[in-house]
């Protein structure tokens, strides 16, 4: 029967192996692991690096939705700065 061990026990293990204050036998000896499986946990965790300072979808959308949202009021300021310029100039440019 294998052994499962949960992501934070292996998340454990791999920070003591990249801490290197311990040699990869001692490790595998404190954590009950094969050192050949702190290895193979060690290179899954170093290629998913990358992938964490990745931007999540949810980050992408509140992103956009936020410079949506500034453009609206952007417009908002530029339609109030129009109507008052023209107000001001005595000029209609208002197609009749």
């Amino acid at each position: 029967m294998r052994k499962h061990y949960s992501a934070a026990f292996k998340a454990k293990a791999v920070h003591e192996l990249l801490k290197e204050e311990k040699s990869l036998a001692q490790i595998a000896a404190e954590y009950g692991v094969s050192a050949k499986q702190l290895n193979r946990w060690k290179m899954i965790a170093l290629e998913g690096l990358p992938s964490l300072f990745e931007p999540t979808a949810d980050q992408t959308r509140q992103e956009h939705e936020h410079q949506v949202n500034e453009l609206y009021a952007e417009i908002g300021r530029l339609t109030t700065q129009l109507t008052w310029l023209k107000k001001k100039s005595g000029l209609n440019l208002e197609p009749h």
